[in-house]
């Protein structure tokens, strides 16, 4: 299974992180979809100076493309593989966004793309993005609800004035004399004064039961003292 995973990394396009359909290799070696490489260097024909996504090594003029009819017979065979061994998102699981066809089922999602990927495709996302940092989470369903749908930025910020959570822009905007806090910084001190008020609920638990105790205590010790005494004196 290990190198199944390795093989099918090897034919993820670096563009659209997926299976390479009408696989091209450019004169850097990197490997693309024929249509992700042509619509790339369709918006750098101003400047007349093309470039690999991955490696920006620069061509010129523009490299003519063709089909790489044995990696593209690798690749078919390497979906008819995954199919047979990929088992599809069930009921309940958050589904990956790049899976086309059957879905597989996702283990994370980035809060920058705004996608859930699967196992395969969220390796292609690190290797892609080792650039940058994105902050990925556990796959999730609530994507758009972590994001302002004003800005389409994370709602990182949150406003104790409003009590809502806002995005950057927002809390420099509209929320910019208000009281703001990170919602890490927030989510902890809700932890920890959840976690104050268990122990308080838990000492009152524990006074009362020893109050308890201690009543019981006081109550056989008063009748063992009156029956003592009447024996003594009767």
């Amino acid at each position: 299974m290990a190198e199944a995973t390795v093989s099918e990394d090897q034919f993820i396009c670096p563009v659209c992180l997926d299976l390479l359909k009408d696989p091209v290799a450019i004169a850097c070696g990197h490997s693309y979809c024929m249509s992700c490489i042509t619509d790339c260097w369709d918006q750098e024909d101003q400047k007349r100076v093309y470039s690999c996504p991955q490696c920006r090594q620069t061509f010129s003029p523009r490299p003519s493309i063709s089909k790489n009819t044995m990696l593209a017979e690798v690749v078919e065979k390497l979906k008819k593989t995954e199919l047979k061994a990929a088992v599809p998102a069930g009921p309940g699981d958050v589904e990956c966004d790049i899976c086309t066809g059957r879905k597989h089922k996702a283990v994370k999602s980035c809060l920058v793309c705004l996608e859930s990927y699967c196992q395969t495709h969220f390796e292609s996302h690190q290797e892609f993005r080792s650039g940058k940092r994105h902050k990925v989470i556990d796959a999730t369903g609530r994507l758009q609800q972590m994001i302002c749908q004003k800005h389409e930025k994370l709602l990182e910020v949150f406003c104790r004035t409003d009590q809502r959570c806002v995005c950057m822009m927002c809390a420099m905007d509209e929320h910019k004399n208000h009281e703001t806090v990170s919602t890490a910084a927030e989510r902890t001190e809700k932890e920890l004064y959840h976690e104050c008020v268990m122990v308080y609920l838990l000492c009152i638990y524990k006074y009362t039961h020893i109050n308890y105790i201690f009543r019981k205590y006081l109550h056989v010790y008063t009748f063992i003292y009156l029956y003592s005494y009447i024996l003594y004196y009767i």
